[in-house]
């Protein structure tokens, strides 16, 4: 038992001694591993510092460096303020020193001035009183012409006034009718030029339009079919068309008569469809008028579309292309108003392209400048107003509407172009055979003419000769002088101008002669 504790203890206390070996030798090795940190962490502390003052020292140097280059550029920026600063104070020295020239060139000038003007006051005064002097003599002057002349100063002023005015206004009226005979001379000559290069170049056929149209039949016994029972088929046709049928003993042939030739070729169409046809009765010549007018209305459409492609003319509205084909069914003063169109646009594009404008603009307002004569409902205002209206409903160009609205001068003229529609208007209608001129109104035009001239003083006789061209004005020669012949030749051809709507032109001529008859017996 003892042995067994004592071989416990000798256990125990080897097992305590081997713990105490182990203490130790792990207290030897941590010491040298603390030692090793420690050498370690000199080493790193070391090489830090070593470090930080290699890096404080590149900082400084920079910091130097960046320090140096602002003192340098702020060096260079005082020294550039200072150059302006001079440059400154010498433009303002400058400025003084000429200011201070200016000032003295002032102050002497005010003294010259002075000067002149102490010289100009003496003046005024000799002359106010030589004027004084003058004005004595001549009241005493002209008391010594009275008294010789026995008339007062008033009445012989008003005899010279006269006499004066009378001279000045024969002299400017010789001069005016100089003037502008020169310029219409030249203005002519040019425009002789333009119109007859524009009109040989769109030389066209001119047909006189008649308000009737001859259908002709094959035999005279059709005139029974279509006349009908007791008449009721030619009034049925009369009533549908709007045309009077006139049936007489001409030969195989019917007469249409109708102001509005769209009427007519209605009519003229419907007859021809129901003579071939040959069932003529009211029922059937409704039905055909009816067809007829439609497809009248489809060719009307064609012939405006052709129209319109054929001038070049593009953007046209639908229904201003419509009023186009109608114009083929329409005349003014037996002249075709789309011939005439269609004329009057070619002569504005020539003349517009010759006077340096716009031809196609030109063209436009030309052809359209009668649309106002074949509206769909009857109005009140005149063709050349209503045609305005509906060119700018349809959306043409404001100098179109222009031009169709003052064709006739019932519109002022805003545009350049409107001169040239109204020019090229009254050259297409004022050709040979071209419109028909009804017999009255050309005896009351010449009646009118003749009239005018008779109602001036001094005139004997007046005839117009040349189909109302040439206006002879026969005066006395005992009232009439030769320079008042000249006034009034050219005061007859100015109130003939602005009373009177002619076409062409019209020359006056003033003969004035005397006549010395004695008789030897």
């Amino acid at each position: 038992m003892d042995s067994i504790i004592l071989s416990i203890i000798i256990g125990v206390a080897a097992l305590a001694v081997g713990i105490l070996l182990g203490k130790i030798i792990f207290a030897q090795n941590t010491k040298k591993q603390v030692e090793n940190a420690e050498q370690e962490a000199s080493k790193i502390v070391s090489e830090a510092k070593l470090k930080a003052d290699t890096l404080k020292k590149e900082k400084l140097l920079e910091a130097k460096e960046h320090f140096v280059q602002l003192k340098m550029e702020h060096e260079k920026e005082v020294l550039q303020r200072t150059q302006k600063i001079s440059e400154t104070e010498n433009r303002i020295r400058q400025k003084e020193q000429s200011l201070n020239q200016k000032e003295g060139n002032l102050e002497k000038q005010l003294k010259e001035n002075n000067q002149i003007k102490e010289n100009l006051n003496r003046q005024i005064e000799v002359v106010n009183i030589k004027r004084t002097e003058l004005e004595k003599h001549q009241e005493e002057h002209i008391r010594r012409l009275e008294k010789v002349a026995g008339l007062s100063a008033d009445d012989a002023k008003a005899q010279l006034v006269e006499s004066l005015r009378q001279e000045a206004q024969s002299k400017a009226l010789a001069l005016q009718q100089e003037i502008i005979e020169e310029a219409k001379g030249k203005a002519n000559k040019e425009a002789r030029k333009i119109i007859i290069q524009t009109i040989q170049r769109t030389a066209a056929e001119q047909a006189i339009e008649n308000a009737i149209t001859v259908f002709n039949l094959e035999s005279d016994e059709i005139k029974g079919s279509i006349i009908g029972r007791e008449g009721r088929n030619i009034r049925a046709i009369e009533a549908a068309t709007g045309v009077d049928l006139i049936v007489d003993d001409t030969p195989e042939a019917i007469i249409l008569s109708s102001f509005d030739p769209l009427r007519r070729e209605i009519a003229r169409l419907s007859l021809q469809r129901l003579v071939s046809d040959g069932r003529i009765h009211p029922a059937r010549i409704e039905e055909v008028v009816e067809k007829t007018r439609r497809q009248l209305e489809d060719q009307v459409m064609d012939i405006g579309e052709r129209t319109v492609i054929e001038l070049g003319i593009h953007g046209l509205h639908k229904e201003l292309i419509r009023m186009v084909g109608r114009m083929r069914f329409r005349s003014s003063y037996g002249q075709n108003l789309l011939m005439h169109s269609r004329e009057t646009a070619n002569l504005c594009s020539i003349m517009a392209a010759e006077l340096g404008m716009n031809p196609k603009l030109a063209k436009r307002a030309g052809l359209l400048h009668d649309i106002g004569k074949v509206p769909d409902e009857e109005t009140e205002l005149s063709h050349a107003l209503l045609g305005a209206k509906l060119a700018e409903k349809y959306g043409e160009n404001p100098a179109v509407v222009n031009a169709i609205g003052a064709h006739h001068d019932e519109m002022e003229m805003q545009y350049v172009i409107s001169p040239i529609i109204q020019a090229c208007d009254a050259i297409s209608g004022a050709r040979p055979g071209a419109r028909r001129e009804i017999m009255q109104q050309y005896m009351q035009r010449i009646k009118d003419l003749e009239n005018l001239a008779l109602a001036y003083s001094g005139v004997e006789k007046a005839y117009a000769i040349q189909a109302g061209r040439e206006l002879r004005v026969i005066v006395e020669a005992d009232k009439v002088t030769d320079n008042d012949s000249d006034k009034l030749s050219f005061e007859i051809a100015q109130k003939i101008q602005t009373e009177m709507t002619f076409p062409g032109q019209i020359k006056v001529t003033v003969i004035r002669e005397k006549r010395a008859v004695n008789i030897a017996r």
